[in-house]
């Protein structure tokens, strides 16, 4: 076994189909019998032997005299599960296009494949904010973390929001009950280099209920998904639905591996979200 200098910790939520979700994980699961049933009935579809053999093949399985689950070492083939989820459930990165289809200079917005792999894997560091602060986090709470925890930001560093919301995640409270970034403050990163920005809440931006309040009170386009809206002016990446940013160091970065599943030309992709601490420094 290769010796790991770093410590792994795990910033990703799993995806559960027990766990609440507006729209639900529906999940399909085959198990090793009827598995192996299934990969027996594969042969009437080997097309190298012919149709007269298929056919044969076919009348043998419909009348259980065929390959199935007998076949296998244990009577067990191999499982088979299907999952049916959005890419936005879960841990998961947003590109550009989720944020709209054209940039501000009209060229298409990124898509997750067309994110580049260099900014999947780079130095990050925690801004810890206070959960209890009424409204969005603002600008200058992002600047006092900052000079509180002696950090400051270098260009492709990754931005890390814990707000504690993850302790509320599996429930309906997790959908409603959390901080998210103003647009000042989704500017301060990107503005300073910052490509990747993740939350430790169901969205970067404030909970659905507040902003269609705030935007009933005078129809003011501004206050909806203004985090997510800022990506139309320039460029950047959200991570949603982290967790265990509570294990992470305050006071100095590391190293956040968080290459998304490779689903072309879609708005967001599932992420397994890793911080790397290097053991040496600690």
């Amino acid at each position: 076994m290769i010796s790991n200098p770093y410590e792994l910790i795990d910033l990703s939520v799993s995806v559960d189909p027990e766990k609440w979700e507006p729209d639900p994980v529906k999940i399909t699961v085959i198990l090793h019998k009827e598995g192996g049933d299934r990969l027996g009935s594969a042969l009437m579809y080997l097309k190298n032997k012919g149709y007269v053999y298929r056919i044969f093949q076919w009348i043998k399985w419909k009348t259980g005299f065929g390959m199935d689950h007998r076949d296998f070492p244990d009577g067990k083939g191999l499982s088979l599960m299907f999952y049916r989820l959005s890419t936005h459930t879960g841990t998961h990165m947003d590109a550009p296009f989720h944020y709209g289809d054209k940039t501000s200079r009209g060229e298409p917005a990124r898509t997750i494949t067309d994110i580049p792999l260099e900014w999947c894997y780079a130095h990050a560091f925690v801004i810890k904010v206070d959960p209890e602060t009424q409204g969005p986090i603002q600008p200058e709470e992002i600047i006092s973390a900052l000079s509180r925890q002696n950090l400051s930001i270098l260009p492709g560093d990754i931005a890390l929001i814990m707000t504690g919301a993850d302790k509320y995640q599996g429930t309906p409270a997790y959908f409603t009950k959390f901080r998210g970034l103003s647009r000042d403050s989704v500017a301060l990163l990107v503005e300073r280099g910052v490509k990747i920005i993740g939350i430790d809440s169901f969205s970067l931006d404030q909970p659905f209920s507040y902003m269609v309040t705030e935007y009933l009170k005078n129809r003011d386009q501004s206050v909806l998904w203004p985090a997510h809206m800022f990506g139309r002016e320039n460029e950047y990446c959200q991570l949603e639905r982290l967790a265990n940013l509570d294990k992470l160091p305050l006071d100095k970065k590391f190293i956040l591996s968080c290459f998304p599943v490779k689903l072309e030309k879609a708005d967001a992709s599932w992420c397994r979200v890793v911080a790397l601490i290097d053991k040496k420094q600690e």
